[in-house]
Protein backbone atom coordinates (compact mmCIF):
# COMPACT_ATOMS: atom_id res chain seq x y z
CA UNK A 1 0.00 0.00 0.00
CA UNK A 2 2.74 2.62 0.63
CA UNK A 3 3.47 2.30 -2.93
CA UNK A 4 -0.56 2.33 -4.15
CA UNK A 5 0.43 5.98 -5.79
CA UNK A 6 3.31 5.51 -7.53
CA UNK A 7 2.56 6.61 -10.77
CA UNK A 8 1.12 9.91 -9.54
CA UNK A 9 4.61 10.40 -8.25
CA UNK A 10 6.07 10.21 -10.86
CA UNK A 11 4.04 11.74 -13.06
CA UNK A 12 4.51 15.00 -10.14
CA UNK A 13 8.33 14.71 -9.83
CA UNK A 14 9.04 13.50 -13.35
CA UNK A 15 11.19 10.26 -11.36
CA UNK A 16 9.99 6.93 -12.22
CA UNK A 17 9.74 4.33 -9.56
CA UNK A 18 11.59 1.34 -9.71
CA UNK A 19 10.08 -1.97 -8.46
CA UNK A 20 12.47 -5.05 -7.40
CA UNK A 21 11.39 -8.55 -8.93
CA UNK A 22 9.68 -10.50 -5.82
CA UNK A 23 12.12 -12.61 -4.67
CA UNK A 24 14.84 -11.04 -5.62
CA UNK A 25 17.09 -9.56 -2.55
CA UNK A 26 20.47 -9.01 -4.14
CA UNK A 27 18.20 -6.13 -6.57
CA UNK A 28 17.53 -4.40 -3.14
CA UNK A 29 21.20 -4.25 -2.04
CA UNK A 30 20.70 -1.03 0.00
CA UNK A 31 17.65 -2.27 1.02
CA UNK A 32 18.48 -5.60 2.38
CA UNK A 33 20.93 -3.26 4.35
CA UNK A 34 19.33 -0.77 5.90
CA UNK A 35 16.98 -3.29 7.60
CA UNK A 36 19.56 -5.28 8.89
CA UNK A 37 20.93 -2.34 10.58
CA UNK A 38 17.06 -1.11 11.58
CA UNK A 39 17.01 -5.18 12.82
CA UNK A 40 20.05 -3.83 15.42
CA UNK A 41 17.59 -1.15 17.06
CA UNK A 42 13.94 -3.33 16.32
CA UNK A 43 14.11 -7.22 16.11
CA UNK A 44 11.79 -8.56 12.68
CA UNK A 45 8.28 -8.57 13.43
CA UNK A 46 9.18 -5.41 16.11
CA UNK A 47 5.78 -3.48 16.89
CA UNK A 48 6.84 -0.02 16.04
CA UNK A 49 3.61 1.32 17.37
CA UNK A 50 4.58 0.95 21.02
CA UNK A 51 7.26 3.54 20.67
CA UNK A 52 6.91 7.00 20.67
CA UNK A 53 8.16 9.11 17.55
CA UNK A 54 11.39 10.66 19.86
CA UNK A 55 12.70 7.03 19.99
CA UNK A 56 12.13 6.25 16.22
CA UNK A 57 13.06 9.49 15.12
CA UNK A 58 16.60 8.89 17.41
CA UNK A 59 17.17 5.35 15.18
CA UNK A 60 17.05 7.52 12.07
CA UNK A 61 19.02 9.89 13.20
CA UNK A 62 21.79 7.07 14.57
CA UNK A 63 21.35 5.25 10.85
CA UNK A 64 21.87 8.36 8.56
CA UNK A 65 24.99 9.52 10.81
CA UNK A 66 26.67 6.15 10.56
CA UNK A 67 29.11 6.05 7.51
CA UNK A 68 28.37 3.67 4.67
CA UNK A 69 30.68 1.81 2.82
CA UNK A 70 28.86 1.98 0.03
CA UNK A 71 29.13 5.68 0.28
CA UNK A 72 32.87 5.90 0.29
CA UNK A 73 32.45 6.25 3.81
CA UNK A 74 30.52 9.27 4.04
CA UNK A 75 26.74 9.46 5.90
CA UNK A 76 23.39 9.34 4.32
CA UNK A 77 22.94 12.82 5.85
CA UNK A 78 26.11 14.16 4.26
CA UNK A 79 24.89 12.83 0.77
CA UNK A 80 21.36 14.06 1.02
CA UNK A 81 23.08 17.69 2.14
CA UNK A 82 25.22 17.43 -0.44
CA UNK A 83 22.71 16.24 -3.32
CA UNK A 84 20.16 19.44 -2.21
CA UNK A 85 23.15 21.76 -2.16
CA UNK A 86 23.48 20.74 -5.86
CA UNK A 87 19.35 22.01 -6.66
CA UNK A 88 19.94 25.00 -4.80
Amino acid sequence: MELAKHADLTKEIGIPVYFCDPQSPWQRGTNENTNSLVRQYFPRKTDLSVHSQEVLNNVATQLNERPRKTLNFMTPSHMIDKGVALMT
